[in-house]
């Protein structure tokens, strides 16, 4: 439909505008697996520790499998490196390694990552035996005639459809690296990062209206018990390990007015001293995972009116909390931009050509693209890293199995110990990297 050139950086130009136009709800999904304890102390050779062992497994494993022309998945990479870190942190403090994970968001997008292979695979057969029962045009069903281009309509369609897939891979793997970036500019540049100064003035009035409400709340279940002193080990001590005592309640409900107070004094997040940043910005994430917890609590379950409540006060910690610049947006953006452009010829061989025993034809490419596209859309809209790659491939492999074309066994086999092994493998990488590096720090 294009030459080679022209295609990859018309897709590459797409992962840019798919970057700068996502919302960062994957971003912060993906930081809010990793342990709280090295959260809040992100600034600390601890928290260097966490983020250099991250970045450095990612980009072992993912320069490994594009060498061996292996589409694996960086989704799955930087999970399992969260995983790796999070074990070797609980097992460190001499905990339980299960301790170190939040692992019901673990589950959550495990599922996504496991289950968008298999929509790929099903839907994408699907929709290419629809499309032959209502198109009946043979050319669409054909293999490309060495050089020459498409019918018009066809190289419409297929354009149309690899430029969205373009699009929503940017914006679904574009906030993976945007959520460690954040984490380094915070720990490094909290002055400037931890907090978000670009709120306005008016935000101050509904923020202190949702504190009164959550307050209200948590205080009623905290009625009969009191604080004396600090209130964030407790709060700490709840997110981390996810049990609730009769401490839990009344200190989160202490916190909540802290903040609240710390807002109110000061006017403004704008206006809050560099020196007290840091603390705020802490106090604000620990009280929005502590209310992220009691909201998922079965044991302890909350009335609808009251997740309502505390979630309306969450939004407003998030926003002052979970933003991104838009200069990260476009450092990431550019980044995978230039990796497409660079980078393409090893996995587009691999995915087009040797996964199916004949060659891929027009409307097998429109179909998985289709599919892809939509099936990265929909996990965006609920904040869930997927793995464009494993959609895509499986897709092409279940338009494959749909026309009857046959499966290159020994390249799903390939894709398949690849999706097996990333997760052990990264896990074990970060997981050493990090206690390498926290004895060297």
């Amino acid at each position: 439909s294009m030459p080679a050139n022209v295609a990859v950086v018309w897709s590459g130009f797409f992962n840019f505008l798919g970057v700068l136009l996502s919302s960062g709800a994957v971003a912060f999904g993906i930081v809010s697996l990793l342990p709280v304890e090295l959260i809040l102390q992100v600034g600390s050779s601890a928290g260097f520790a966490m983020v250099f062992a991250l970045l450095i497994a990612a980009i072992i494993w993912n320069l490994g499998t594009w060498w061996l022309g292996l589409p694996a998945s960086s989704s799955h990479t930087l999970i399992g490196s969260i995983i790796g870190v999070g074990i070797a942190n609980a097992l460190m403090r001499g905990r339980d390694g299960t301790s170190g994970v939040d692992w019901s968001k673990a589950t959550e997008i495990g599922w996504a990552l496991l289950l968008s292979p298999v929509v790929g695979f099903v839907c994408a057969g699907a929709l290419l035996l629809l499309l032959k029962s209502i198109v009946r045009k043979p050319e669409l069903y054909q293999e490309p005639k060495g050089q020459a281009a498409p019918p018009w309509w066809i190289r419409g369609l297929l354009v149309l459809t690899c430029t969205g897939v373009s699009f929503a891979h940017g914006s679904n793997d574009g906030q993976k690296g945007m959520g460690l970036i954040m984490l380094i500019l915070i720990g490094t540049v909290p002055t400037s990062y931890a907090l978000n100064r670009a709120l306005p003035d008016s935000h101050v009035a509904s923020f202190v209206a949702a504190s009164q409400a959550a307050s209200k709340v948590v205080e009623a279940k905290a009625a009969g018990y009191n604080v004396i002193g600090d209130p964030r080990p407790a709060v700490t001590a709840y997110v981390a390990q996810h049990a609730m005592n009769e401490g839990t309640y009344p200190s989160l409900a202490m916190l909540v007015r802290s903040i609240a107070e710390q807002i109110q004094t000061y006017g403004s997040v704008a206006k809050i001293p560099s020196a007290s940043v840091g603390n705020t910005r802490n106090d604000m994430y620990l009280a929005s995972e502590a209310i992220r917890f009691l909201m998922k609590d079965k044991e302890n379950a909350l009335a609808a009116d009251e997740v309502k409540t505390l979630n309306a006060y969450k939004g407003q910690l998030d926003q002052a909390t979970k933003f991104i610049p838009t200069w990260v947006k476009i450092a990431v953006a550019i980044a995978l931009g230039l990796g497409t452009m660079i980078g393409w010829k090893r996995i587009v061989v691999t995915v087009g050509e040797k996964i199916g025993k004949q060659h891929l034809t027009y409307a097998q490419g429109a179909s998985a693209e289709l599919v892809a596209m939509g099936t990265i859309g929909a996990a965006d809209m609920f904040g869930l890293p997927v793995s464009t790659t494993h959609v895509l491939s499986s897709g092409v492999a279940g338009t494959m199995a749909a026309n009857g074309s046959g499966i290159q066994m020994a390249t799903v086999r390939n894709l398949l110990m690849a999706w097996v092994l990333t997760l052990p493998c990264a896990i074990l990488l970060s997981g050493g990297l990090y206690v390498l590096l926290r004895q060297i720090m």
